[in-house]
C-alpha cells in the first residue's frame, strides 16, 4: 500500500535491506567469491564489475583456508581496494568454518544461495556446466549485484532451534511414513476397515476426511 511519499512498507523494507547489504559489500571493497569443497577450494579475487584479479586453487579443508583469505586480502590491496568482502554458499558445514576464518580477520561476509548461483549458471552461457572456476566468479558477481544475504550468527539459541526444528521434521517425517504404511497394509489385507473407519471415526491421516471432520 502506497502513501504520500510514494514508496511503501514493502520499499522501505526492502530498502533497509539493500542498505545493510552494502555495508557488507562496499564498492571499496574487493570480493572473494570462494566455492568450497571438502579438500579442494577454488579462490578468486574480483572487483565489482566482476573482473577476475586474481585466482588460486587451494588444496586443503575448510578450516585451513585461513591463509587463503589473506592472500586474498594481499591481492586486493595491490589492486588499490580498502579490504575485502568474503562470500560463498551456505552448503554443509564448512561456510560456518570460513565465517569463522573471516571473521576473525574483521572481513565482512555473505552467502549465496546455491539455486541462485544454479539459475546464473544457466543465464551465463545457456548450459548447465559446472565447474569451480565458474561457480567462485558466479559467487562474487551475485554479491556484487547484493542478491546475498547475511547469515545468522552463531550462537547457543541459535544451535538450539537448529537442533529442535531439525528434529521436529525428522519426527513428521517418520510419522506420516508409518501412517502411509499402515494404510498400505490395510488397503490390501483389510479395505474394508478404512471404510469403516471413514464412516465412524474421523481418520484423515487414513485419508477419511480432513480437519473440518474433528469433533469434540
Amino acid at each position: 500500500m502506497g502513501n504520500g511519499s510514494g514508496v511503501s512498507r514493502g520499499d522501505r523494507n526492502r530498502n533497509a535491506r539493500l542498505a545493510r547489504l552494502r555495508g557488507l559489500v562496499p564498492v571499496s571493497n574487493a570480493i572473494v567469491g570462494i566455492d568450497l569443497a571438502e579438500r579442494k577450494q577454488m579462490v578468486v579475487v574480483v572487483d565489482h564489475d566482476s573482473k577476475v584479479l586474481a585466482r588460486r586453487t587451494f588444496r586443503c579443508r575448510a578450516w585451513d583456508l585461513g591463509g587463503a583469505l589473506d592472500w586474498a586480502a594481499g591481492h586486493a590491496a595491490r589492486a588499490g581496494f580498502a579490504g575485502v568482502t568474503v562470500a560463498c554458499e551456505p552448503t554443509g558445514h564448512r561456510w560456518r568454518v570460513l565465517g569463522q576464518l573471516a571473521a576473525d580477520r574483521a572481513m565482512a561476509f555473505v552467502c549465496v544461495q546455491p539455486a541462485m548461483t544454479a539459475w546464473s549458471r544457466r543465464a551465463e552461457d545457456l548450459t548447465s556446466d559446472k565447474t569451480d572456476e565458474k561457480d567462485a566468479v558466479l559467487i562474487a558477481r551475485l554479491t556484487a549485484q547484493l542478491r546475498c544475504y547475511v547469515p545468522e550468527p552463531v550462537d547457543e539459541t541459535w544451535g538450539r532451534l537448529r537442533h529442535l526444528g531439525a528434529r521436529r521434521e525428522h519426527l513428521i517425517v517418520g510419522m506420516v511414513a508409518q501412517v502411509q504404511q499402515m494404510r498400505a497394509l490395510l488397503e490390501c489385507v483389510w479395505p474394508a476397515a478404512l471404510e469403516t473407519a471413514r464412516q465412524t471415526v474421523p481418520l484423515p491421516f487414513l485419508g477419511g476426511g480432513d480437519a473440518s471432520d474433528l469433533r469434540a
